[in-house]
């Protein structure tokens, strides 16, 4: 038997601000997320952040939860059920979060308790990145250093540019495109600290002599991949853009790439999503179609961030038609895309 484990970030157990609290202390606490020494993050997440981010952050998951539930959690079990169904009968799948329930212990416990032969753990993060990828490979080989006995694991690292993961995006997007003819297409993908990509970087090169040009067009590290930046999370969601961009048959000059989400006042990758919407109007970008590349599963960061306050920003400074390109959540295409990933690993 091979358990296949598949993994998102995680979501509070409710809306409310207690199970919020709960959530974003685990989540902020992990040394991945927060790269600083384990005092200062402790007091900043649970005398600062936490405290005082709980109850907002509450009142916006309010927004988000359906009658079943998170997204993000309710779109997991629904690619978990029909994962098992296109999958073979000796693969047992299970979801789990990085962070809150279900968990990774409780899925990995039930595979020691089965013995397994073969564990495949595919975080659903097309790009990688150390805070998400990163962490969940951490915990998982965490959990079974304890194990005595520990079977073949395999990680799935990234499928960023897996073309059933691009093509999956390009039909959502495509039915956008044929209602509506679009002045400037935007890639807005999740911010990561500059530094933490700097610690990625092996070659001295990350992040320096960056120059943005018009559109998407970017000099410098960026601007392919290549040996010395495979891993770098900011390099995939560039190649990202350009592999989608393709797909679509769109122009360069009619795209922008951006990073959302940042906290704090260290410096986050850029450019800043917000910042780039504040200048769309002065460009003539009246109409746009807004993607959110580094999210699998409709969530707080694509609904709410993107699709709503992304939108008021946009049509304060001007803009007409704001349109958010829906996650790949449980499209066919996407269950088609994890089988084959799943699949492609050999027995």
């Amino acid at each position: 038997m091979i358990g296949v484990l598949i993994v998102n970030l995680g979501t509070p157990d409710s809306p409310k601000t207690p199970d919020v609290r709960k959530y974003l202390r685990e989540f902020l606490m992990d040394g991945r997320v927060i790269d600083i020494p384990f005092i200062p993050r402790w007091l900043l997440v649970n005398l600062i952040i936490a405290p005082f981010r709980a109850p907002k952050s509450a009142k916006i998951y309010k927004e988000v939860w359906t009658d079943k539930g998170s997204p993000l959690k309710v779109y997991g079990y629904e690619v978990e059920r029909l994962l098992r169904e296109v999958l073979p009968a000796n693969y047992e799948v299970k979801l789990a979060m990085r962070y809150q329930s279900p968990s990774i212990d409780t899925a990995l416990a039930e595979f020691k308790l089965k013995g397994y032969e073969k564990i495949i753990v595919l975080p659903m993060f097309p790009q990688y990145a150390s805070a998400s990828t990163g962490s969940v490979q951490e915990k998982v080989m965490e959990i079974v250093s304890d194990w005595q006995i520990i079977p073949s694991i395999d990680f799935i690292s990234n499928f960023y540019d897996n073309e059933l993961f691009l093509n999956t995006l390009a039909d959502i997007a495509q039915k956008h495109i044929e209602k509506e003819k679009y002045d400037h297409f935007l890639f807005s993908y999740h911010g990561l600290p500059e530094r933490q990509i700097k610690k990625g970087d092996c070659s001295d090169t990350c992040l320096k002599k960056e120059q943005f040009l018009e559109g998407n067009h970017v000099e410098g590290c960026c601007k392919s991949i290549h040996k010395d930046n495979q891993y770098c999370y900011r390099a995939q969601c560039f190649a990202t853009t350009r592999l989608l961009i393709s797909k679509l048959g769109l122009s360069q000059e009619n795209c922008t790439t951006s990073f959302q989400s940042r906290l704090g006042r260290d410096p986050w990758i850029k450019p800043y999503t917000d910042d780039i919407i504040k200048e769309f109007d002065k460009k003539g970008y009246k109409k746009v179609l807004a993607f959110s590349p580094s999210f699998v599963s409709d969530c707080l960061e694509t609904t709410i961030e993107v699709g709503d306050e992304y939108k008021e920003i946009f049509e304060e400074y001007g803009g007409e038609h704001w349109q958010l390109v829906e996650s790949l959540n449980d499209h066919p295409m996407w269950i088609e895309c994890l089988k084959q990933m799943i699949s492609s690993i050999r027995n």
